[in-house]
């Protein structure tokens, strides 16, 4: 019986998730609000000295609110999962530098060889076996040894190769609705920045216009945050996907090239 694989990217999500939001949050708390509330202290003490004075960008007050600390959170948290990936797809990348089969150069390969590179197939360690390549070659030469048809081995890795791709996209959900999540959650920014600030409007027209400014300033900025970091987030998942499409051509040309064309049937 088949003991079923820990699930040790789920977990891994789960804790970057923690560790994320607590180092975001930590230095929330304990730098970004502290450093936005002292300059926009100094900057309305300002304002009542010289009420014409120019009002200055701080990178601390465009990050402060709750909304972009909740973007970054997705941000990292998204970034850590790209890494996570990014590495097994590297690890699978390196897999294409080895000789699995362990083959002499021009030695033909025929359906009495097959049960041999099964032994040496299963002979990788456990935690690469599922790898794309390893899969594709076992599959395609059990396919031989079933059908004794050079043929079938061809489509079992071609078969083989689509069905993992397919699973490397499907994969990418969660990273997708990350980066569909961070520019929405900017708009609720925008909403409730432009929804305070017409709670304000009374003031305004009374001459105090600092509610408004303040409230329009959580508005735009929100959105500004979310739409730079989706740029960033949705430049990284596009080279993830790029990596996993190359794996997946290297894989069928290193199985057509160490396998398929040494595969000989005996002509009866």
């Amino acid at each position: 019986m088949r003991v079923k694989n820990f699930p040790t990217e789920m977990v891994y999500q789960i804790f970057s998730l923690l560790l994320v939001f607590i180092i975001v949050h930590g230095t929330y708390v304990s730098l970004i609000r502290p450093k936005a509330d002292s300059f926009l202290t100094m900057q309305q003490a300002q304002l009542l000295e010289q009420p014409d004075a120019v009002q200055e960008q701080n990178f601390y007050v465009v990050i402060r609110d709750f909304e972009q600390e909740a973007c970054l959170i997705l941000f990292f948290w998204a970034l850590a999962i790209l890494i996570y990936k990014g590495v097994v797809i590297w690890r699978q990348q390196g897999q294409l530098e080895v000789d699995l089969l362990q083959l002499p150069e021009n030695m033909p390969i025929g359906p009495e060889d097959t049960r041999e590179l099964i032994g040496r197939l299963h002979e990788i360690p456990q935690e690469s076996r599922d790898f794309l390549l390893p899969s594709a070659l076992l599959d395609a030469v059990q396919r031989f040894s079933a059908t004794r048809n050079i043929q079938d081995a061809a489509t079992a890795v071609r078969e083989t190769c689509e069905t993992h791709g397919d699973r490397l996209d499907s994969e990418l959900s969660t990273i997708r609705y990350i980066a569909w999540a961070i520019p929405s959650v900017g708009f609720i920014g925008t909403v409730r920045g432009i929804g305070a600030a017409l709670s304000q409007a009374h003031r305004a027209v009374e001459g105090d216009i600092t509610g408004v400014t303040q409230n329009l300033g959580v508005a735009f900025n929100s959105t500004f945050i979310a739409l730079v970091l989706s740029i960033i987030m949705m430049f990284f998942i596009h080279q993830l996907q790029h990596r996993q499409e190359r794996l997946i051509h290297d894989a069928v040309a290193y199985c057509q090239s160490n396998l398929i064309n040494k595969l000989r049937v005996k002509l009866s």
